[in-house]
């Protein structure tokens, strides 16, 4: 059976968790170099992308995290996740992980009074329409030529995939279905 971690320096951990759980899957705190060396799949949650950024590097995650993943480690990065995975992150020069192929823009749909919920069909992950909860959330701006479109919400993308790589600017750990934890357990598996 694999092993999923969970980034668990700041954010929506326990709810990641608890998918995983659900879903028939070991789930795992990450917050060391050891303990990512015993995983099969990283997810990287929301929360506050500045803290978790400053976390990785107080903790020496930062490098050994990035070279796992440009090594093949599937890792999915769920809003603030999504930020810390991107290449370039508009109105900021400094980027976190840089490892996956896309442009973002933080807080995009607003503050937190901004948030909200819709519901939409993906047909990668599912044929039924799933529940996406926005909080405070990123979206993508631009793509690199490998990375696959997912899901868009008007003309905004918000979820996305480049090989070993999934973001989404929504919550599906904060929802009742386990779709989305699905279909990274099936990465992890490939």
């Amino acid at each position: 059976m694999k092993t999923i971690g969970v980034l668990a320096l700041q954010g929506a951990v326990a709810e990641h968790l608890d998918k995983l759980e659900q879903i028939g899957t070991i789930g795992k705190k990450v917050r060391t170099i050891n303990e990512l060396q015993q995983i099969d799949g990283l997810i990287i949650p929301g929360g506050e992308s500045t803290a978790i950024g400053k976390l990785l590097d107080d903790f020496a995650l930062t490098e050994p995290l990035a070279k796992l993943i440009k090594n093949g480690l599937p890792v999915w990065g769920t809003c603030a996740g999504m930020i810390l995975l991107a290449k370039k992150i508009y109105g900021q020069e400094k980027t976190y992980l840089n490892v996956m192929d896309i442009s973002v823009r933080r807080n995009a749909y607003g503050g937190q009074l901004d948030s909200f919920i819709t519901t939409q069909r993906i047909p990668v992950i599912t044929s039924g329409k799933l529940p996406l909860v926005f909080i405070r959330a990123p979206y993508i701006q631009d793509i690199g030529k490998t990375v696959k479109i997912l899901a868009e919400v008007g003309e905004n993308i918000v979820a996305a995939r480049q090989d070993n790589m999934l973001v989404t600017s929504f919550h599906p750990e904060l929802t009742a279905v386990n779709d989305f934890h699905q279909y990274f357990r099936q990465m992890c598996c490939q």
